[in-house]
C-alpha cells in the first residue's frame, strides 16, 4: 500500500524536526536529564511538527538508549511506537471524542501501570474541541498524574484552552516554518524521491502552505504525481492560483488605469474556474511584498532578510518595477479594499463582480471618502505638485481665486509697514510678471544649478519649479528668473523664494540685490489641477 510522503518522510528524532529548534532543544534536555514533565501543550498552526513533536517525546520517553535526547528508532519500544502497536502510549483525536465519559476512562486507566514501558503516555490532539464538562474532568488528573503517566495535548486554537488547563501543563508554542527551512526540505525530499523540481516551483510551493510542512509535502507529491518536471506553472495549475504573474500583471494594470485589461483578465480569471477569493489572496501577498520593499527602501535583495521576504533575483526586479508605481497610502488604501472584497466573497456568491468593482475603484481617481481614500488622494496630489507636473491656469478669475484662497494671499515684497520703503532704499524687490526682459545685457547664470541645491534645503517644494526655470544676470546685480509656467510663477512670488533665493546664491559664492520673476512667452498646456484629482 502507498504512504503518503508527509508520513513517509516524518521525522523520528528532534534533530531531524525541522524549524522548531527552541522546542526540540528543551524536550530533549529534559529527556537527557530525566527531567520530563507530566503534561505537555503543544500549540500553533496545522503542519508544524505539533504531533510528531510528541510522537518523538513519547518514543525518548521510553527508550533505554537515548542517543543526546532523542529516540534510538531501534529498539522494541520505539518500533512499537512507530508501528502503533503500543498499548502504553495512546494517540486519541478530541474532536471525535469530546464528552466527559471519554475522560473518564482516561482517569480510570491511569491508576494502571504501563503495561511494557517505563511511562503510559496520551498524545490528545485538538484538545480544544473537548467539552466544558470534559475539560473539568480532566483538571484533577492532569495536575496530579501517577508518576509514570505523561500527558501530550496538542491544539491549533490556543485561545480554547480553558486557562485552568494552561497552567497545569509546559507550554511549547510552534512557530510558522521559514519559507527558506521549507524549500530546502522540499529539495532533499525531491531528490531522494527522484522529482525534478525547479527552484521556483519549489519556492510557490512554500508560499502556498504558508509555514506548514504538511502542506507542503503533500502539494509536492500532487505535483509529482503526473511524472511531469514540477515547475511553477504546474503547481499553479494544481493548487488552483493563477501564479505571481498573472497577479503582477494584474497589479500593473491597475497602476496604468487599464479598464480594459482589468475587465479581461478577471474574465478570463473567472472562465478558467479559478477561485476569485483566492487569487484576491494573492494580490493581497503581492501588495504586502511591494508595501516591504517601499517601506524598506531596498534596492538590492541582499540588503533584506530572507524571513521577511523571500524572493528571486528576477521576482525581486519585478516587484521593485511594479512597487515603483504605488505610494505608500495608495497600498494602504488598496490593501483595505483587497481585504473587504475578500471578506465579501466568502458570503456572496457573485464574486466576479465584487472582484471588478474593487479592482476599478483601485485604479480610479474617484477613490471614495474614507480616510485611507483620502490619505492616497492627498498623497498624490503632494508627489505631483513636488514635481511640478501642473500649471495652474490663472486666466480663469475663479481659479485664480480658489488658488488664492488655497495658498494664501500673494504679498509683493515691495510692500513695507508705515513708509518703511522710505527708510530702507536697499530693500528686496520682486518685478512684476509681465516684465519684458529682452535685455542683451543679460547674460545666463552659470552657478544656477548649484544656488538650486542650496535652495532646495530651505524649500523642497519650490525647487523643482527653479530647475525647470532659467536664470539670468546682469551688471545691477539683478537675478532675473524665466519660467513658462504661470502656476510656478505665481507659488514662487507667493512663498517669498526670492529672499530665499538671494541667500541660497551667498552660499554658493554669489551676491545679488534684487531677485526678478518673469514670465516667458512661450506657455505650457495649462492644467487645471483641481479637475484632473
Amino acid at each position: 500500500m502507498h504512504q503518503a510522503l508527509y508520513r513517509k518522510w516524518r521525522p523520528n528524532d528532534f534533530d531531524s524536526v525541522v524549524g522548531q529548534e527552541h522546542i526540540t532543544s528543551v524536550l530533549s534536555y529534559e529527556v537527557m536529564n530525566k527531567k520530563l514533565s507530566h503534561a505537555y501543550l503543544f500549540c500553533g498552526s496545522r503542519g508544524t511538527g505539533k504531533t510528531t513533536c510528541a510522537k518523538i517525546l513519547a518514543k525518548a520517553a521510553n527508550c533505554r538508549y537515548t542517543v543526546n535526547g532523542n529516540p534510538c528508532n531501534k529498539c522494541d519500544s520505539c518500533r512499537a511506537i512507530d508501528s502503533g502497536s503500543s498499548v502504553d502510549v495512546l494517540e486519541m483525536d478530541a474532536a471525535s471524542n469530546t464528552g466527559v465519559d471519554y475522560i473518564r476512562d482516561i482517569r480510570e486507566e491511569v491508576m494502571f501501570a504501563p503495561g511494557e514501558m517505563s511511562y503510559r503516555v496520551y498524545i490528545i490532539d485538538e484538545v480544544h474541541m473537548l467539552s466544558e464538562g470534559a475539560f473539568n474532568a480532566l483538571l484533577k488528573t492532569l495536575e496530579e498524574p501517577p508518576s509514570n503517566v505523561i500527558f501530550i495535548l496538542a491544539t491549533t486554537e490556543l485561545q480554547k484552552i480553558p486557562a485552568t488547563i494552561l497552567s497545569r501543563c509546559q507550554r511549547f508554542d510552534f512557530c510558522r516554518i521559514a519559507l527558506s527551512e521549507i524549500v530546502n526540505r522540499l529539495d532533499f525530499i525531491a531528490k531522494e524521491e527522484g522529482i525534478e523540481l525547479d527552484g521556483d516551483a519549489a519556492r510557490l510551493i512554500a508560499r502556498l502552505s504558508q509555514g506548514g510542512m504538511r502542506d507542503a509535502i503533500s502539494l509536492l507529491e500532487l505535483c509529482a504525481s503526473g511524472k511531469n518536471k514540477v515547475d511553477s506553472a504546474l503547481v499553479a495549475e494544481k493548487a488552483g492560483v493563477c501564479g505571481r504573474e498573472t497577479v503582477m500583471s494584474l497589479a500593473s494594470m491597475v497602476a496604468k488605469r487599464d479598464y480594459a485589461g482589468i475587465f479581461k483578465e478577471v474574465s478570463q480569471i473567472y472562465n478558467s474556474s479559478k477561485d476569485l477569493a483566492i487569487f484576491f489572496s494573492d494580490m493581497l501577498s503581492l501588495y504586502r511584498d511591494m508595501m516591504v520593499i517601499r517601506a524598506m527602501h531596498i534596492t538590492d535583495k541582499t540588503q533584506i532578510d530572507p524571513e521577511i521576504l523571500d524572493v528571486s533575483d528576477s521576482e525581486f526586479a519585478s516587484l521593485s518595477s511594479l512597487a515603483a508605481n504605488f505610494k505608500y497610502p495608495a497600498m494602504v488604501y488598496h490593501t483595505k479594499l483587497l481585504k473587504d472584497a475578500i471578506s465579501a466573497m466568502r458570503v456572496q456568491s457573485d464574486k466576479r463582480i465584487i472582484a471588478e468593482m474593487t479592482l476599478v475603484k483601485m485604479a480610479s481617481r474617484a477613490q471614495g471618502d474614507s480616510n485611507e481614500a483620502l490619505s492616497a488622494r492627498i498623497s498624490e496630489l503632494e508627489d505631483r505638485l513636488i514635481k511640478g507636473a501642473y500649471s495652474q491656469n490663472l486666466s480663469d478669475p475663479a481659479s485664480t481665486a480658489a488658488f488664492n484662497g488655497a495658498i494664501g494671499p500673494q504679498t509683493d515684497i515691495e510692500q513695507t509697514e508705515s513708509g518703511e520703503n522710505d527708510k530702507n532704499t536697499d530693500k528686496i524687490n520682486t518685478a512684476p510678471s509681465e516684465e519684458k526682459t529682452d535685455d542683451p545685457s543679460l547674460t545666463e547664470y552659470e552657478s544656477w544649478i548649484e544656488t538650486v541645491s542650496e535652495y532646495e534645503k530651505a524649500d523642497a517644494a519650490g525647487a523643482p519649479f527653479l530647475r525647470n526655470a532659467s536664470a539670468y544676470t546682469d551688471s545691477s546685480g539683478t537675478l532675473t528668473i524665466k519660467t513658462n509656467d504661470k502656476f510656478a510663477l505665481s507659488l514662487l512670488e507667493s512663498s517669498r523664494a526670492d529672499e530665499k533665493l538671494i541667500r541660497a546664491a551667498a552660499e554658493a559664492g554669489d551676491v545679488f540685490k534684487r531677485v526678478v520673476f518673469v514670465l516667458s512667452e512661450e506657455k505650457k498646456k495649462e492644467v487645471d489641477l483641481l479637475d484632473e484629482l
